[in-house]
């Protein structure tokens, strides 16, 4: 047969009606079992109301009223495992947890599950988590942030809520979870061999055995195949079983009494003893991966014949009958109960109006429905304090590296949420020095080396500020990122846009990076390419060109995040960290004073130097180099030139670019990033369509990666070749 659903759904009322009922996998028994026959009862309906939900998908399906048919049949079993986690416990779930998420609903009266699953399923705008955006499990008053298609992305953020429990206990902080919560999170055995799982569970492991607080119970649901890849006999077991510091149990996912005890002694072990715990549950794939997906293509059907029979309803339906708690026709009742219900209940959900314009699916992109307000300023003599010696020094001119770090320390000072961490920033204070002294004025609570896992680090502070906290996490360099870009790009910059604002995931990642730098070479140090933060909606992408901007810009992100929840880029330019002079050496122009605390630089705001109707657009080491271009052909040309520092890459104020570039007659566009696919492209082309008067040029770096040695810059603007270019432009463009 064809349709596996209509098969299965056919089975399962035949073979109860016959008795015909599969082995038990486990000795495990209902008098040696805590669970009440109601609350087994209970737990059964749950299952069958995840099952009708997945065939109810694939009916609504074929009238074209779903857009989502993957399914939870066969894993119906994690049911037990959302019984036993309360909603203190954050629940990162797999896209196969719909009877976990049922089950859970049903300890919050006046939940829903059934409707807000179904409105899912239609994308409609009245589903109260994502408002039609995605078919996702989430909730705010069951503590469920929603995970949208899975694979393993979600783990690393497990780890850092895990993480957060205690150190927000410790720091004494307001949290979401309580100081004795616990963390689970579920994925696929499949999911199990990607890179982020892979990372995130030695992250637990690496955590916990330094004694620190990790409360985590990872649910893997082994149902033996990735769609169509089968995982090797034995292999989840044997890579996850003697981990260090990371509990194993292995539960059989078709019996609901020996998952719900196995669930029982992972949630407590992981309570009692603070440390993660790798539940491993068996189970099956019933239907195939997807409703677009035909398993006979790849298994020949006495394969999933045989898997049908182990359908986990046949398990739950012969141990309840085992034990004298319901009859045959009692469970076929249930069966065809709920069924009605959610028949009844799907007539209703495919009426509700769907999201159609665009202004309604960009609503929720940076929507944040918990606004905060930002603490006083501190003290001068609390601020005298943490600074201790160096206070007195800071009225004199610094680099922009030492303006960050002061930066940083009033950031901590005033916001006591904020962690900076990151590989090597505690008593090493990171490779260029820039959180120097920062674990001795906060201590290491706040300020904590991370293993070398850049998607751990930004997974983890997705996961930290789930409790409250405004994360400050480093890369150390801008081509690290593109090891975890997803974290940001999938998990980080798409909570709100996915919860309608009711979760956010506050943070400003601290990156060091972009080109020029002298000694480095290659594509993972000398790194000038920022495509990858563009390309992500809803982000504020900051790139300072001088220390006092950066500091000014540092405490903008640092509010944006605390206030509304958004998630920052905060790119700092390697090359000018320590930078001192700009047009001659000693002449310590690039040095600048520590601005008063209350001083920032407001989103998209840029800076002119000059004033003149030829107008350099840059930012970044494009500013510096800008600035010295400036004044040669001023000097050598007599021709007169504004520079104009963007600052922001996102957001632009767009408007006010427009209205100052308006009376303006050339824009020479310096970009110190590759030109294709370079910021340059984007403000050109909106020039270009707001502005046709304009002359527009771009002069930017090669499309190419950076050599080592003394050719390190030489596909790069500098100021003789922005000078040269300019002038010749300029000439030519008056012919």
């Amino acid at each position: 047969m064809y349709n596996r659903a209509q098969a299965v759904d056919e089975n399962f009322q035949k073979f109860v009606k016959e008795g015909q009922f599969p082995s038990s996998h486990s000795d495990i028994n209902l008098r040696g079992s805590s669970l009440t026959s109601d609350e087994l009862v209970d737990l059964f309906e749950t299952q069958v109301m995840s099952r009708i939900l997945d065939l109810k998908a694939r009916e609504l399906k074929t009238e074209n009223k779903c857009y989502y048919t993957i399914g939870s049949s066969g894993h119906e079993g994690n049911a037990a495992v959302g019984k036993v986690f309360g909603i203190k416990d954050m629940a990162f779930l797999h896209y196969r947890s719909g009877a976990f998420f049922i089950q859970r609903s049903k300890q919050k009266e006046g939940s829903h599950p059934l409707y807000d699953l179904l409105l899912s399923f239609a994308a409609s705008m009245d589903e109260p988590i994502a408002g039609g955006r995605h078919k996702v499990f989430g909730s705010k008053e069951l503590l469920v942030p929603p995970q949208t298609s899975t694979i393993a992305s979600h783990l690393p953020k497990a780890v850092g809520a895990a993480l957060s429990i205690g150190r927000a206990f410790d720091l004494k902080l307001p949290s979401v979870m309580d100081k004795n919560s616990v963390v689970v999170c579920s994925f696929g055995d499949a999911s199990a061999n990607h890179s982020t799982a892979v990372g995130a569970i030695n992250t637990a492991c690496w955590t916990a055995y330094q004694n620190v607080k990790l409360p985590l119970v990872f649910v893997c649901e082994d149902n033996g195949l990735g769609i169509s890849v089968k995982t090797p006999q034995g292999w989840i077991e044997k890579a996850y079983s003697t981990r260090p510091e990371l509990a194993y149990l292995q539960c059989d996912g078709l019996n609901l009494i020996d998952t719900f005890e196995k669930s029982r002694q992972a949630a407590h072990y992981a309570r009692t003893y603070k440390k993660p715990v790798f539940l491993h549950m068996r189970t099956v794939r019933l239907m195939g991966h997807a409703g677009s997906d035909v398993e006979t293509n790849y298994h020949p059907l006495s394969y999933v014949e045989e898997t049908e029979k182990n359908d986990p309803l046949l398990h739950s339906a012969r141990i309840l009958i085992e034990n004298g708690i319901l009859s045959g026709s009692d469970i076929l009742g249930i069966y065809s109960s709920v069924r009605n219900r959610v028949d009844h209940i799907a007539s209703e959900a495919v009426k509700k109006r769907a999201l159609h314009s665009p202004q309604e699916v960009v609503e929720s992109l940076t929507a944040c429905t918990e606004l905060r307000t930002s603490p006083p300023q501190p003290s001068t003599e609390d601020r005298e304090s943490v600074f201790g010696r160096e206070f007195n020094k800071i009225d004199a001119p610094q680099h922009m590296a030492k303006l960050i770090n002061w930066g940083l320390t009033d950031l901590m000072l005033r916001y006591a949420n904020t962690l900076v961490f990151g590989e090597d920033v505690a008593e090493k204070g990171g490779v260029y020095h820039i959180t120097d002294s920062l674990v001795k004025r906060f201590g290491p609570k706040r300020v904590f080396n991370s293993p070398l896992d850049e998607q751990s680090i930004i997974g983890s502070a997705i996961g930290l500020a789930h409790n409250g906290f405004v994360p400050i996490p480093e890369i150390q360099f801008l081509a690290y990122v593109h090891n975890a870009e997803d974290q940001l790009r999938g998990e980080a910059a798409t909570l709100a846009f996915f919860s309608k604002g009711q979760f956010t995931n506050p943070m400003v990642l601290r990156v060091a990076g972009l080109a020029y730098q002298k000694g480095f070479g290659g594509h993972f140090h000398n790194d000038n390419s920022i495509a990858v933060f563009r390309d992500i909606p809803g982000v504020i992408i900051a790139i300072p060109s001088r220390g006092d901007d950066a500091v000014k810009m540092l405490r903008t992100c640092v509010r944006e995040a605390h206030e509304k929840g958004r998630v920052c880029v905060f790119i700092e330019p390697i090359a000018l960290y320590m930078t001192r002079d700009l047009h001659q050496e000693g002449d310590k122009e690039w040095t600048f004073a520590y601005p008063d605390p209350k001083e920032e630089v407001p989103l998209g705001d840029f800076a002119i130097y000059g004033q003149s109707d030829k107008v350099i657009l840059t930012y970044g080491n494009g500013t510096y180099y800008s600035l010295k271009a400036q004044k040669i052909l001023k000097e050598k040309w007599n021709l007169n030139c504004e520079v104009i520092d963007l600052r922001w890459i996102a957001p632009v104020n767009w408007q006010k670019l427009f209205d100052h570039l308006r009376p303006k007659s050339h824009v020479l566009f310096v970009e110190e990033c590759r030109q294709t696919g370079s910021f340059a492209e984007g403000v050109i082309s909106q020039l270009a369509e707001n502005l046709p008067h304009l002359k527009l040029k771009i002069h930017g770096a090669h499309d190419c990666y950076i050599p080592l040695g003394p050719a390190a810059t030489a596909g790069l603007p500098n100021e003789n070749t922005i000078t040269e270019t300019f002038q010749q432009w300029l000439g030519a463009s008056h012919e």
